[in-house]
């Protein structure tokens, strides 16, 4: 089954790959470059333009900034940490060791 599928594919490809033979051309073919009618200039620069929009804030009533909503975390040290994680490790129960002879 597999040299047959094997077969198939080997088959196949060569019939794909045959048949693009006829459309390339032996001939060389001089490479023609578009020119362009444009040419630079030399022109006043534009005027300046703002990229700041230009809008005044806008506030409700009763709203309140996200700094008075949640206060800053406390950020815990590396060390502190692995302390904590190293003392909880310790107090875990520990699986009973069974030694057969």
């Amino acid at each position: 089954m597999k040299t047959l599928l094997l077969g198939f594919c080997i088959l196949g490809g060569t019939a794909a790959f045959g048949q693009g033979a006829g459309a390339i051309s032996n001939e060389s073919v001089p490479i023609r470059m578009n020119s362009h009618q444009k040419r630079a200039t030399q022109m006043a620069l534009e005027s300046g333009k703002s990229l700041l929009i230009s809008s005044s804030p806008v506030s409700a009533r009763g709203e309140r900034p996200l700094w008075e909503l949640m206060p800053p975390s406390e950020e815990v040290s590396l060390g502190q940490l692995a302390r904590w994680l190293r003392k909880q490790h310790a107090d875990d129960k520990k699986s009973k060791v069974y030694v057969h002879d």
